[in-house]
């Protein structure tokens, strides 16, 4: 994991010094993820790293996506956690502490990885987009948020064969969250039902929905 991402920060670096042709490659694929998948399921490992790629903590999990605006991340213990959004609600599940966060959607998201993956339009409205061209099978593309009090600097996005199979985050304290992606499935019938969150009984509720 280490030499990958280390890996990754050369190519930050030395992208441009890519082929035009290259870099016009990983831009169409990100073009072709956002305007044509609709649903998306896959499989993640998340690690953390720290500023000199020191890794902190890992997980890993399922995740479901249906746009727009409705989403859902579970993480396998022993972080059992699950993030769900229908739309229009998001619940944080905490198992562990037998509780459950509930927020309004919009206020929730703001600028972060899950309202550009689960958006319906193109990132480019709100981010700026640049193209880090290939990295071996991987075109890389890099969205900066015009907003000013963003969650994370950086998000990148690799996608091979326009598929998106690699989420990096990075955060103003030099952390990076890296998040690879398998068993994906594009375009495929999510129920409704996979984005409704009932309470279970006895857990704890923390509702800032208003």
């Amino acid at each position: 994991m280490l030499a990958r991402v280390g890996g990754l920060c050369a190519l930050i670096l030395l992208h441009s010094w890519l082929p035009a042709v290259a870099q016009a490659e990983s831009i169409a694929q990100f073009d072709r993820f956002f305007e044509e998948v609709l649903t998306f399921k896959a499989r993640f490992t998340q690690t953390i790293f720290d500023e000199n790629l020191v890794p902190l903590e890992e997980s890993s999990g399922q995740l479901w996506i249906s746009r727009p605006g409705r989403f859902r991340w579970d993480y396998d213990p022993p972080v059992e956690q699950a993030i769900i959004a229908d739309g229009e609600r998001l619940w944080v599940y905490d198992i562990d502490l037998e509780q459950v966060t509930i927020r309004k959607l919009t206020d929730a998201l703001g600028t972060s990885p899950a309202a550009v993956l689960s958006s319906g339009g193109n990132p480019k409205q709100n981010y700026r987009v640049q193209d880090l061209g290939q990295q071996g099978k991987i075109g890389w593309v890099s969205l900066h948020s015009k907003e000013e009090a963003a969650s994370f600097s950086e998000i990148q996005l690799g996608f091979e064969r326009g598929t998106l199979r690699l989420i990096q985050l990075l955060d103003d304290l030099g952390q990076i969250t890296r998040i690879v992606l398998s068993d994906v499935k594009e375009n495929i019938t999510i129920g409704a039902e996979w984005f409704a969150f009932e309470v279970p009984a006895g857990v704890d509720i923390i509702d800032e929905a208003g």
